[in-house]
């Protein structure tokens, strides 16, 4: 029976286990490993799911891991450097068809996995921007090099759009009391930090829930905009599909309902046959499915959830190349 469910939301601030990969060994049974295969770690992290891809690989077999965070790549080639089967890409996850032409993967990946949203080691830097616990700068960008910080995108976006984006990414109830506050004082010396931001949500919410900040649900939704998560997890989903070979895994731990919403859906979609016609009383073109969901949705177990709260929200959907 599956646990109430929990959004990124109400657990992304809490301590947290440091690196500890979540759903690890279901992941690895998700995807079927074969040892001289070629496998694509989109979200390295800290490299917990990519150690245990390798561990499971021959000399023969391959992995390219992914990661738009210089931290993270630092890490990886500390860490991975000297075994040969090991390539780390430091690239968006939704630049997946590019980096496996570079390679001639393109059709030829046994396993895509993914494991969306926000990493431990980047809520827990202060100078990162991503939580409201730690005074830092408002950046919140995965990665620094690229984009617009928080604290510029709420200095450019109009309230209209702030609005929409506290509702659709946030599920803000206040949006609205929110985004004009934020707006009375964004592009200024008053909101350019983490606790300036969580204050301003503060004073601006009617209401607090019990056992949460008033600003995570506004965090969560700044995060996700100046990342464009959703959209990048949207295109990577369907670039999967052209550099998985027939029989490949993918992979996918989402942690909150926006994500798990777009890959269950995803999932679904490319695993039900589609009538090109459906208006006609004749049959005449029907595009089989693609994919295939492979078994139910997978939690974490309770012992996990204790020994790492994060993974708490996790859920793991797989899928196979048909």
């Amino acid at each position: 029976m599956r646990r109430p469910e929990v959004k990124q939301s109400e657990a992304s601030h809490e301590p947290l286990t440091p690196h500890a990969p979540v759903l690890l060994e279901e992941s690895l049974r998700a995807l079927a490993i074969d040892p001289d295969g070629r496998y694509i770690d989109g979200t390295f992290g800290r490299g917990g799911h990519s150690g245990a891809i390798l561990n499971a690989l021959s000399p023969s077999g391959r992995l390219l891991a992914i990661d738009q965070d210089p931290e993270a790549v630092k890490w990886a080639k500390q860490t991975f450097s000297a075994d040969p089967r090991f390539d780390i890409a430091h690239a968006r996850f939704d630049e997946l068809v590019q980096l496996c032409e570079a390679r001639d993967w393109v059709g030829k990946v046994n396993g895509v996995f993914l494991d969306i949203g926000v990493s431990s080691p980047q809520l827990d830097e202060a100078e990162r921007g991503f939580s409201f616990m730690r005074e830092g700068p408002l950046d919140m960008r995965m990665n620094p090099e690229a984009g617009l910080s928080a604290a510029q995108w709420l200095a450019e976006v109009d309230e209209k759009t702030l609005v929409k984006v506290l509702r659709d990414y946030g599920e803000e109830r206040f949006a609205g009391r929110i985004a004009k506050a934020i707006k009375a004082v964004s592009g200024t010396p008053e909101l350019q930090t983490t606790t300036q931001l969580a204050e301003v949500v503060k004073a601006a919410s009617p209401k607090t829930e019990r056992h949460k900040h008033p600003a995570t649900r506004t965090f969560q939704a700044v995060r996700i905009a100046v990342n464009r998560e959703l959209e990048g997890l949207a295109s990577v989903l369907t670039q999967s599909l052209t550099v998985l070979a027939p029989g490949g895994r993918l992979a996918v731990i989402s942690f909150h309902s926006l994500e798990d919403r777009i890959v269950k859906r995803f999932i679904r979609e490319h695993a039900t046959a589609k009538d090109l016609y459906p208006a006609s009383p004749i049959e005449i073109e029907v595009v089989a499915p693609v994919l295939k969901k492979v078994g139910k949705p997978v939690f974490p177990s309770e012992t996990e959830c204790q020994r790492n709260p994060r993974a708490r929200s996790a859920v793991l959907r797989v899928a196979q190349k048909l």
